[in-house]
């Protein structure tokens, strides 16, 4: 089988002008697409946690902790309501309860985490049982959510969004439970530009992490889906004019960790 690599200048171009959502091997639309990350994120939520702390070295708890804090102003203010999609386990879940709990006592946030995985929040239930306040998950699918219009002061994701199956639905979505004032935040793996980082990314990436995720999961489809869905979810340049065409204002995005993530911004007017 052949290791997955990097587009070319070329392809890159052809790869936005094409890219929808996320594809895994073998599927050709968007319902296909759903179940399929659907079943395979059931299938490894026993192991999730333990490999994304060992092959991150655990930056992604720093990540995470790290994007939690750009919304500390936000959290601090009484009745806001943040609405973590994609949440896997809860990890992103749980930091923004934590900000929450250090910006005082009397903030009033209340934090909701979402997945279409049951058994990844079976996991992320138990994990927040001795939270500051209750947090509430429910099951959806984060392109129909099942909220009101205007429902929530910040929506937030991380390593979720990739694994959508419309990109640009899933903005509108979140365009639409965003009220007026409210913020959201993406954070997603990217390809870091050239050099040395570059280089390692691919070795690790490429080999390196599918063989171990592979291993101790049992699971090596899941883990050589990785690579893939990275490298064929836009660029963050890309990724932040979707924001824009969603109808989002002040977006930015900064690279961290040599690179290898973006973390995006952007304010519904």
């Amino acid at each position: 089988m052949m290791e997955p690599r990097s587009p070319n200048s070329t392809e890159k171009q052809n790869l936005s002008e094409t890219v929808v959502g996320t594809r895994p091997p073998g599927v050709h639309s968007e319902a296909e697409a759903g179940s399929n990350v659907r079943e395979m994120f059931s299938r490894i939520a026993p192991r999730y946690d333990f490999l994304n702390h060992f092959l991150s070295f655990s930056f992604d708890k720093i990540w995470r902790r790290r994007a939690a804090l750009r919304f500390a102003d936000i959290l601090s203010h009484q009745n806001t309501v943040a609405m973590d999609i994609c949440c896997g386990t809860g990890d992103l879940t749980l930091a923004l309860e934590r900000v929450a709990k250090q910006c005082g006592a009397e903030s009033g946030a209340r934090v909701i985490g979402s997945d279409f995985a049951l058994p990844m929040l079976t996991l992320a239930r138990e994990k927040v049982r001795y939270a500051r306040k209750p947090i509430d998950f429910f099951a959806a699918d984060a392109l129909a959510l099942p909220l009101a219009d205007e429902f929530a002061n910040l929506v937030t994701t991380s390593f979720g969004f990739r694994n959508l199956v419309n990109y640009r639905d899933a903005l509108a979505e979140i365009y639409r439970v965003l009220r007026p004032g409210g913020e959201v935040g993406i954070l997603e793996f990217c390809e870091p530009r050239g050099g040395v980082s570059a280089a390692l990314y691919q070795v690790y990436f490429t080999k390196i992490l599918p063989g171990i995720g592979g291993a101790v999961s049992g699971d090596a489809s899941a883990y050589a889906y990785l690579p893939a869905s990275v490298m064929r979810f836009p660029q963050p340049e890309e990724l932040a004019n979707w924001m824009r065409e969603a109808g989002f204002t002040n977006v930015r995005y900064e690279r961290w960790t040599f690179g290898v993530l973006a973390f995006h911004r952007g304010t519904k007017p």
